[in-house]
């Protein structure tokens, strides 16, 4: 038996990425920069505790919409006449639950169901930028004006993407948008099939209520991790990147800068709530708040996990489709936002 074959056959947990990262960079400051150790961790807790009261109601927030089956209005977007659903679907996609990895199986139920490619783009779109929890989280890190500005820029790049597709599609390209064999099934799915009422007094039903619990563990838990991971990577950015060399790079705030911080975001991403702390910290080095908008933006739609997922889901075309329209959203979203700071 080969090691491979033994590990299979062990069923070991999967590592997670978060506190491996956790666990590698406090091993390398212990081992290499013991003198910053005690820093970075008494920042990283100082933080935590910080945004701890944001992190609580984002917490509540996504368990209750899963305990009260609220995700399943989502599927109200998709009913209609394809321009409405298409503006439906965009403000559906900034409000809706789903992470950029929790869309992917409802987009294929939605493609397969025969929805229209155009309102299932604006959604697929709009939908790993802005959630309740991202919110409410990045009121708590970033300032009020970054999060409506940011929900906006949710709503805008999927009505981008949405009607621009829409446009496509009417002169006859982009049929049958899904590769060969996938189905409709996968978490997430189910909620799109759904037509059971919403329970919103969800206490009140003792499976709802249990429901509740394990997803404020699991959500606590998610972005507990990845956020200590977030200040921890923030605290180091402030002890040893130059503020200066930020500066010069992407704070400008000109066109240029905006557009490397586009760039930049798509591998540089790491988790949606772990990049909240570390933009802040940027752009208290020197960035540019557009060059930090368009960074969230583009690394939002178009990490690489995120891409990887919709690469093997669609297609070859619509998925340049997709990177075509998160680009573009995103530099516009960042060019907009510092001409409203600046104004």
């Amino acid at each position: 038996m080969s090691v491979a074959e033994a590990l299979r056959a062990a069923r070991l947990p999967k590592p997670d990425g978060a506190v491996v990262a956790l666990t590698v960079t406090l091993l390398a400051l212990a081992l290499f920069a013991n003198e910053q150790l005690a820093a970075s961790i008494d920042f990283t807790l100082s933080s935590l505790l910080g945004v701890l009261p944001f992190l609580l109601v984002s917490v509540a927030l996504a368990a209750g919409a899963k305990a009260s089956g609220a995700d399943a209005l989502i599927a109200r977007a998709f009913v209609g006449r394809e321009v409405q659903m298409v503006a439906f679907a965009a403000l559906i996609g900034a409000l809706s639950p789903f992470c950029s990895c929790g869309v992917i199986p409802v987009i294929a139920a939605l493609l397969s169901m025969g929805v229209p490619l155009a309102p299932v783009m604006a959604f697929w779109l709009a939908s790993p930028i802005m959630d309740p929890t991202m919110f409410v989280l990045t009121l708590g890190t970033l300032g009020l004006d970054f999060a409506l500005a940011k929900t906006a820029a949710a709503i805008g790049v999927g009505l981008l993407g949405g009607y621009g597709t829409y446009a496509l599609t009417r002169a006859g390209a982009l049929a049958d948008p899904l590769r060969e064999g996938i189905g409709n099934g996968g978490c997430g799915a189910a909620s799109i099939r759904s037509h059971k009422p919403v329970v919103w007094r969800f206490w009140k039903d003792d499976a709802r209520l249990a429901k509740f619990s394990r997803a404020s563990f699991d959500t606590l838990l998610f972005l507990g991790k990845w956020l200590a991971l977030a200040f921890l990577l923030e605290s180091l950015m402030l002890a040893y990147v130059p503020a200066e060399a930020v500066r010069g790079l992407v704070g400008d705030g000109g066109f240029l800068s905006i557009l490397v911080a586009t760039l930049v975001g798509v591998p540089a991403y790491l988790n949606g709530y772990a990049a909240l702390p570390l933009v802040g910290g940027f752009i208290q080095q020197g960035m540019a708040p557009g060059a930090g908008m368009a960074f969230l933006v583009a690394g939002g739609i178009t990490s690489i996990p995120a891409a990887i997922a919709v690469w093997a889901l669609a297609k070859k075309q619509v998925f340049a489709l997709y990177i075509l329209f998160a680009l573009a959203g995103s530099l516009l979203s960042g060019v907009l936002f510092q001409l409203a700071v600046r104004a």
